[in-house]
């Protein structure tokens, strides 16, 4: 529960420079308030406290952390030991022998081309049954249609704008503020925080460390087999080994004989295991690669999509009405060997209908590997007795463009690209426990004999945003929810931009009690996305953030999507709503797929006033 904010009565949550509306927080001040500030400083012992909690000192913003040694060179003892160390660690804080775990599941680049969302061409029975048992958002939109920022934003629980970070280029604890993750937040509160694979996008935007040591009690795990992810391990047709887009392999006969999300299920289970035999709750996020480029999967997934049987985008074309600013030129793509070979002229292409079609047919089938690695980490969560105390969260960092809008990849505020599928099972709440020697979770071959369709168990066609991934577990596990984050909120450490979704695991059978849930027409979800110039260039997918000269500010309803495309300062992190360079509106009801942009036939203006905030 939200404390002095019910779950019923929260507002959507809005955009921090574009919002129809903002609530800004009130700091209460009181006589017991320096009281209470000397308590914090006598229980943190030689700590700085800070917001309530207590940190190491000379935690400002602008210090970096050392990142953890050897990452990713550590051998399994250690990390078990580590395990070990972090679980004396916190023995010493209140007891929280109750709480429920959090398996927190995010994949790379994955749309909702899943059965559960009613794709009825791709194999996922393994996503499909969790979300049978889970409560499944129709509709959630991510805040930035690329990895880093997309991942900072939901991990933190800001905005592209408040993390200001468009790019790969920057770590928001020294450019942005010293903002809590939510990894970090259990951590805090008792729980064990694990990561693997990619949870954080590697590099700079975590500190080159996974954002250790604030968001995890051990040394964050990344696959081996991962570098040899972009190196030439394809067997082209001539018999030579290629850096491809198209990449299915026989395992044993790439380096190492595994592939990066194979080791990372497998340091998965092995944390579990560990954690049996632990009073503590704990919080594991692991990162799945796939179905992120290169399409590097076992190549007897291929067999499920016969090349016959795959279709073309439904709209493969560059709609007329699109403006020029508004296209992505999926550079990224045209890097790859195979996609060189074909000589695309930029920025359009087309890419040859045949080799659409093998794209397509390698996406849907990353994505029945990825299936298989989900169903068994879960199969191995109900073996070891969990999934009876462990909530369980499946989502993407934002979708992919499979040939729509003549597009691919991500890059854009199209509903392809910002859509993600969203899940969460709560044991006891979105599913009963199973009787005696039934499962939940039972493992299921993709490669097998197609099984029927399991139907979600629950589902909401609300609007939701990742950004509010943030403030739900931490509702549902019971901690205190952080307070919504003032205008602006720099000098904040906790607090959150996203709306505390709650309310929509209070469920209803009566109609009569449907209105609980409020509005789904009130609902609104907010992405962005930056470009250097009005036309597309080689940039125009990942543009540094010195390059950025317009930033395309979009609003999704249950009736429209709506874009400006606006100057922008990336000296001063400032949008300019009067320099407007182009516009987007398109009804969904009508225009489901987005091709027919009316922002020009007189709506534009009339919708413009709500971008603009007072």
């Amino acid at each position: 529960m939200e404390g002095a904010e019910p779950a019923f009565q929260e507002r959507p949550a809005q955009h921090p420079r574009i919002g129809i509306e903002r609530n800004v927080l009130r700091k209460s001040q009181g006589k017991g308030t320096e009281r209470r500030r000397r308590r914090r400083r006598q229980r943190c012992r030689g700590l700085v406290a800070t917001g309530g909690r207590c940190r190491p000192a000379g935690r400002p913003g602008a210090e970096v952390p050392p990142p953890w040694p050897a990452r990713g060179l550590l051998g399994l003892g250690l990390v078990l030991a580590s395990v070990g160390a972090a679980l004396a660690s916190v023995a010493q804080r209140n007891s929280t022998a109750d709480a429920l775990n959090i398996l927190f599941i995010v994949v790379d680049d994955l749309r909702t081309s899943l059965g559960c969302y009613g794709d009825k061409l791709v194999r996922s029975p393994n996503i499909d049954q969790l979300a049978s048992h889970s409560l499944l958002f129709q509709n959630a939109f991510a805040q930035q249609a690329v990895c880093a920022p997309s991942r900072v934003s939901f991990l933190t629980g800001r905005r592209p704008d408040t993390t200001r970070l468009y790019d790969f280029n920057s770590y928001w604890r020294v450019h942005a503020g010293n903002f809590s993750t939510l990894p970090q937040y259990f951590k805090e509160n008792g729980y064990v925080t694990m990561s693997v694979g990619k949870v954080f996008h590697p590099g700079i935007t975590s500190n080159h460390s996974d954002d250790s040591p604030y968001s995890w009690s051990i040394p964050p795990y990344h696959p081996s087999s991962e570098v040899y992810e972009n190196t030439k391990t394809c067997r082209g047709q001539d018999g030579q080994l290629h850096a491809n887009l198209l990449c299915p392999v026989d395992v044993v006969d790439v380096p190492e004989g595994t592939l990066p999300d194979m080791q990372s299920t497998e340091r998965a289970i092995q944390l579990l295991e560990k954690m049996t035999t632990s009073s503590r709750p704990f919080f594991l996020a692991v990162g799945y690669h796939k179905p992120h480029i290169p399409f590097r999967y076992p190549k007897e997934f291929q067999k499920l999509y016969p090349l016959e049987n795959i279709t073309l985008a439904p709209d493969p074309e560059v709609p007329s009405g699109l403006p020029a600013v508004a296209y992505n030129p999926w550079m990224d793509i045209r890097e790859r060997e195979d996609v060189q070979a074909l000589n695309v002229t930029v920025p359009y292409g087309p890419i040859p209908v045949d080799f659409q079609r093998k794209i397509r047919q390698s996406y849907f089938a990353s994505v029945s590997y990825l299936d298989t690695q989900v169903g068994r980490l879960l199969n191995a969560l109900e073996d070891l007795q969990l999934a009876s105390s462990t909530i369980v969260v499946f989502t993407s960092d934002h979708g992919w463009s499979l040939g729509e809008h003549g597009e691919w990849a991500k890059y854009s505020n199209f509903d392809v690209a910002t859509r993600v599928p969203l899940m969460f099972y709560v044991p006891g709440r979105t599913a009963l426990l199973p009787g005696t020697g039934a499962k939940l979770f039972p493992y299921i071959d993709p490669l097998e004999s197609s099984s029927e369709l399991m139907e979600p168990g629950r589902r909401t066609e609300e609007l939701v945003e990742l950004v509010s991934l943030f403030p739900t577990l931490a509702g549902l596990v019971g901690l205190p929810l952080p307070p919504r984050c003032p205008v602006p909120s720099f000098h904040v450490e906790l607090c959150r931009e996203g709306q505390n979704l709650l309310k929509h695991f209070q469920f209803h059978d009566s109609e009569e009690d449907s209105d609980l849930h409020g509005n789904p027409r009130e609902a609104i979800a907010y992405s962005q996305y930056p470009r250097p110039a009005d036309s597309p260039q080689w940039n125009s997918d990942k543009p540094s953030l010195k390059d950025i000269k317009i930033m395309g500010y979009s609003i999704r309803t249950i009736d429209y999507r709506y874009t400006v495309w606006v100057g922008f300062s990336p000296e001063e992190f400032l949008a300019n709503f009067s320099d407007i360079h182009a516009g987007e509106l398109y009804f969904v009801h009508s225009d489901p797929l987005q091709d027919h942009n009316v922002y020009n036939d007189s709506y534009g203006g009339e919708l413009l006033p709500l971008w603009i905030r007072p």
